[in-house]
């Protein structure tokens, strides 16, 4: 799953207290923000085996500290203490920390098993990645729902409010696409973290501004200070 992450993001920012969306997004990503960047350090490590899955040949072999529940609940824990130190938000802490803890669980559905607990077997993982027929339009459904319903939660500030949407969706569908239909690498590359590590922060650049860019509906703030 690439795009399908962000769709927590955009489900927890339609809350009054939620930090801004493209914080949000970084939250989803930022297990694999760690990943990448431990993968350049030489603490976590990849390789590619053609044919290990239908929808993309990386080996995801060596992640204990970012892609086992146990690390993504610290790396979500820090992310929640941060906007608590930044913001003085509570609320907002906690939505954040729970993006960040939904990575995991997101990749649970499409990893192989190349997940763990907390580092160590059983491995885990339903691996919908070998079966393209559900995985690509889940992740559609996921990313498209989770769009909708932010909008149909929150409201553009004013009138050109609708181009940081149009930025941003066009971005999401371009990295996508290039995800499903580009050619897959034939071994590991450094330039595949940093495209990575590029392309995580251009999205959550592009819904940093759609955030500022829209704001809770009047029910939806009733309906929040009523919980």
């Amino acid at each position: 799953m690439f795009i399908g992450h962000f769709a927590p993001a955009l489900v927890a920012a339609a809350h009054p207290k939620a930090p801004n969306l493209g914080l949000l997004f970084v939250g989803a990503q930022l297990v694999d923000f760690g990943f990448f960047a431990f993968v350049l350090a030489g603490i976590e490590h990849l390789r590619i085996v053609p044919g290990i899955t239908a929808m993309n040949p990386l080996d995801l072999y060596h992640m204990p500290y970012t892609h086992s529940l146990a690390g993504s609940l610290v790396w979500g824990a820090a992310f929640a203490l941060l906007i608590y130190a930044l913001t003085r938000n509570a609320t907002g802490a906690w939505i954040g920390g729970g993006v960040v803890v939904s990575h995991w669980l997101l990749d649970l559905l499409v990893h192989r098993p190349d997940l763990t607990l907390a580092g160590s077997p059983p491995m885990l993982g339903f691996g919908l990645w070998d079966y393209p027929a559900i995985a690509m339009p889940l992740e559609i459904l996921v990313i498209g729902g989770a769009i909708l319903f932010y909008l149909s939660r929150t409201r553009a500030k004013e009138e050109r409010g609708h181009l940081p949407l149009i930025l941003l969706v066009i971005l999401l569908a371009a990295f996508q696409a290039i995800d499903w239909f580009g050619s897959p690498p034939e071994a590991f590359d450094p330039s595949i973290a940093v495209m990575a590590l590029l392309s995580y922060s251009l999205a959550a650049l592009a819904a940093w501004w759609l955030g500022r860019s829209r704001e809770p509906r009047k029910d939806a703030q009733q309906s929040a200070a009523t919980l």
